[in-house]
Parts: C-alpha cells; structure tokens; sequence
C-alpha cells in the first residue's frame, strides 16, 4: 500500500467510508502524500503530457486569442491574466511570448496563477522568472479575480473531484470508497438511497455530479459577467450531458486502477462541457462554444503558425513542429485530443463572437 492508501484506510476505520469526492481530493492534495502536492508530474519523465508540453504552438495561439479580446473589450489599462493549474508555466510563458506583438496588451497585463502545490509552484516561478516575469499565487479561484480578467485553464476541471451515484433496483445510491475484506480500498454503494434525482436511465447507470467544477465555472462566470473580461476551459470530455463512469488514474503514461496506487497516480474525470455551459449562461456570462479542439486551434491559425516556424527552423526542428501540431488536432480515435478535448468559452455579455468559434468557418473547413 502507499502510505495515503495506509492513511485513507484508516481514516475509513474511524469515520466510514469516503464519497468519491473526497477520496478524490486527498488523493490530489494531501498535505504530505497528495500526487500534486510531492512532485512534478509533466512531460516524457512524468505521467502524462499536456498540449503546452507537446507544442509551443498551442499557447502562442491562445497568447493571441487573449491579445484579441483583450482589444475587443475595448483595450482596458489594467488587466488581470490568471491561469488555473499553470502546471510548469509552460503555457503562460508561451501566452506571454506571443502577446508581446499585441501593441500595449503586455503592458496591460498583471499575471496572476491559482495553484496549491508547492512544488509546481516552484517550477512555475522558475519559468516565468526567466522569461522576465513575476506573477502572483492564489490558492483559490475567486481571490485571483478582481477587475478586467481574462482566464485560461488548460486540463484543470478534469481534476476537481466530483461525487457518483448508482441507479439500483431501490434507487440512486452514492458510490463509496470503503475496505473489503482484506482492508484493501474498494467501491462500494451508501447503505439507503441518496434521495431523488429526477434523471431516467436504466438500472446500473452511474451518474456524475461535478459541484466543484460547476461552481469554478459559475464564479468565473459570475465575475467576467459584471466586472469584464473572458474565460477559456479546455479539457476533454463530453458535448452532451449522459451518464457513466469516468474516473480514471493515470501512471508512467498509461492506465492503472483508480484504488491501486493512491497519491502516486493521477486521478481525472471527463468534463460534462454541456452542464459547464448551462451553469456559466445562469452566472449571466455569454458563452462560446464547445468546440473540439481540432476546430478552436485551426481556426485560430495554427497550421499556418505551424509553418512559418518552420520555414526558420533546422529539418529536425520542423518535423517536431509538424508532429506536434498534428498531435493537437488528430482525430479518428476515442484518445486523439483533436476530438477528445473540447473549447468552451465564456465572455462578459455584448463581446463580439469570440476568436476560435466561428461556427460557420468552421463548418466549411470540415467540408471534404
């Protein structure tokens, strides 16, 4: 067992079994044996990769994407950029380089990062710090906003626990983590039903309620609605809402058990990108979108970006260029980011349709 596993177990003597969202929670942010709270989990040496990794490309547009609403919002002097799980600050400085050619946007710009692990903390500051800049730390979403804002996060709902329940013969009832037998963690459901939840769906459907993201997107809704300013969430998951299991860990790059290996593998969920739509639209914020990211990044330029890097670059620097491009947009499998990850932003109401959404370019780029 990892010493978390030893730890939740008995914390389930004590107290009784953990909902899924708590187990969730400990699992990512235990102060002494929380996945992100001990080590940096990024790139080839890590376990997973995320889009700023695979190509700079990805946060240049989207430095671009954030320069144009910025003018769409009429140029404001003051102007908080914040980032939700910055990671390494790949993406930020890679935003930041491209904004420079946005004539007065860098000037603007306050950076501002929600993050609670002290060690991408410290890679952050190590980024940024050499790319000229000092941002400021938050450990929640709503201290980071304050005026215009402008906000980007790039896989960060995914990781925001969320609760489960299950459709028995006698009616929805919470899934838990508890012990079996031999005191190893296990799925188990809540004793009585959990009450009335008005979705029909046969018996065995497993139903996600994702509170903690749903109330992330509403404040950031909320606080563009009346203060200014945009948001961009990309992550993948669904367009339409539906039922299922979709809690998954993460290893070395590769699929383990959601119980094996608690603080050492990463726990992620899909995100319901239609139910995020519908609580920002009630935060009274405008909303963009989804769209795959396949069509936000080749509407907004990236295999034209993609090539005039290129036509500075050596031979082996331009087929890095291209593969991770391609990477980006790739479709025709339930895994390839082009359809699994999905764009949906959200904007202060009366902003011009937003860069990366023009449904109707879109649709005649998709024509054969």
């Amino acid at each position: 067992m990892t010493p978390l596993a030893q730890e939740l177990a008995r914390l389930i003597r004590d107290e009784g079994p953990l909902s899924v969202s708590r187990y969730m929670a400990l699992c990512l942010g235990h102060p002494r044996h929380g996945y992100y709270m001990k080590q940096d989990p990024f790139g080839a040496a890590g376990d997973f990769t995320t889009a700023p990794e695979i190509s700079q490309v990805f946060g240049e547009l989207i430095g671009l994407w954030a320069a144009t609403v910025w003018r769409m919002m009429g140029e404001p002097a003051a102007l908080r950029l914040v980032e939700l799980g910055p990671g390494r600050g790949t993406l930020m400085q890679d935003v930041l380089r491209a904004a420079r050619i946005v004539r007065g946007f860098r000037e603007a710009l306050s950076v501002h990062l929600v993050e609670t692990s002290p060690v991408l903390r410290a890679r952050q500051a190590e980024t940024l710090g050499a790319a000229g800049v000092t941002p400021v730390w938050h450990d929640r979403v709503e201290d980071a906003l304050e005026g215009p804002a402008i906000v980007l996060a790039n896989e960060f709902l995914d990781a925001l626990p969320l609760d489960q329940f299950v459709l028995t013969p006698e009616g929805w009832r919470e899934r838990l983590v508890g012990l079996n037998g031999e005191g190893q963690l296990a799925f188990g459901l809540s004793a009585e039903p959990a009450g009335e939840i008005a979705r029909a769906t046969p018996p065995g459907a497993v139903l996600e309620q994702p509170l903690a993201a749903l109330e992330t997107v509403a404040t950031v809704a909320r606080h563009v609605a009346a203060r200014g300013g945009a948001a961009l969430f990309i992550d993948y998951g669904s367009m339409r809402s539906g039922f299922g299991d979709t809690l998954q860990a993460m290893r070395r790059h590769g699929f383990v058990d959601a119980l094996a290996e608690p603080g050492d593998a990463d726990l992620t969920v899909h995100v319901d990108f239609a139910r995020m739509a519908q609580a920002a639209r009630a935060a009274g914020a405008a909303v963009h979108g989804p769209a795959t990211q396949r069509d936000f990044l080749l509407a907004l330029g990236l295999e034209q970006r993609t090539a005039a890097l290129s036509r500075r670059a050596t031979p082996e620097q331009a087929q890095t260029l291209a593969e991770g491009a391609n990477r980006l947009v790739e479709t025709g499998s339930a895994t390839a980011m082009g359809e699994l990850f999905k764009v949906l932003a959200l904007a202060e109401p009366g902003l011009p349709l937003l860069p990366g959404f023009d449904l109707h370019r879109l649709s005649e780029q998709s024509e054969p």
